[in-house]
């Protein structure tokens, strides 16, 4: 069970938050006199639905086993037929792999089925532009003829060594290419997720950053709504989140695993006095997190993060 909190943990808990900001005096939290404690308890829900869609991508690669291709009339396997080993539960995963009895031989789209492209620096001339005379033949500084071009105002292109055309980049120089079909498998964990109504001067979103005990767990193939449970509101969240994820993912995707878990999450609202004013703090999760409404020994600086 949650430890009860006591004026020491409290106190302690102030102290170890104040020490963390770098604009808050130690002095007061140290000073400071406890009036009441008001111990509150609030419920998390979470339903984990672990899922596997599936899907199919065309993708493609140089040919270069001719004979190796399918055989006419061999269908290929069906999406779901595949074999694909599940990782551990509750984990996201995204996998390829190809489908077997899919691939078809085609030639190359790029190169035209010729093996070889353009060269892209030359424009298929195989000369280019000399460098040093800038075309012009002539070394302006000493009015000679260029040497490095000898005086042609082009030169041999160092990209494609002249031939005007390089090894197509797409298929390899092999001129036909491989398109398969490629399974695409996602594994997901969805998660819902609801925190019971409170009236407090505090931000919900906090709870969801800290731990709670867990009071009840459930897992299966498909799990049930949650009924009669002391807090109506964490009954009713366990039928709405059970049948969102029913409609979202059974019909796009398989379900394979479910786990639904309550979690009570402790805290305690504590008023205090200093200097004779009241102020109020809050202690929540197990972690004992501290948010404070206005601490009273506090300087407004520029501070930087080292």
């Amino acid at each position: 069970r949650v430890p009860v909190m006591t004026e020491v943990a409290a106190r302690q808990a102030l102290l170890h938050f104040v020490a963390s900001q770098c604009c808050y005096g130690s002095r007061a939290a140290g000073e400071l006199v406890i009036r009441r404690l008001r111990h509150l308890r609030m419920y998390r829900y979470r339903l984990e639905t672990f899922s596997e869609s599936r899907l199919s991508e065309w993708a493609f690669e140089p040919f270069t086993k001719p004979g190796a291709a399918n055989p006419p009339g061999d269908p290929p396997l069906d999406l779901w037929d595949m074999e694909v080993g599940v990782p551990p539960l509750f984990q996201g995963q995204t996998r390829r792999c190809r489908v077997p009895r899919s691939a078809q031989v085609r030639d190359c789209h790029r190169c035209h089925g010729h093996g070889r492209s353009k060269c892209r620096v030359c424009h298929g001339a195989g000369r280019t532009r000399c460098v040093t005379c800038k075309g012009s033949r002539w070394r302006l500084k000493q009015q000679k003829r260029c040497q490095l071009c000898s005086g042609t105002g082009r030169k041999r292109c160092n990209t494609c060594s002249g031939r005007g055309s390089k090894t197509c980049a797409t298929c390899q120089g092999e001129k036909k290419l491989q398109h398969f079909k490629q399974l695409v498998v996602t594994w997901k964990n969805n998660v819902f997720e609801f925190i019971s109504e409170h009236q407090l001067n505090f931000p919900g979103e906090l709870l969801s950053k800290v731990s709670g005990e867990n009071i009840f767990k459930d897992e299966n193939v498909v799990v049930y709504p949650i009924i009669d449970f002391p807090d109506s509101e964490i009954s009713l969240a366990s039928q709405r989140a059970i049948a969102e994820h029913s409609t979202a993912f059974a019909t796009s995707s398989r379900i394979l695993w479910q786990r639904q878990t309550v979690e009570l999450i402790p805290i305690t609202e504590v008023h205090y006095q200093y200097s004779g004013k009241p102020y109020l703090y809050y202690i929540y999760g197990l972690e004992n997190k501290v948010y404070v409404l206005d601490y009273p020994e506090r300087c407004c600086c520029s501070c930087t993060i080292v």
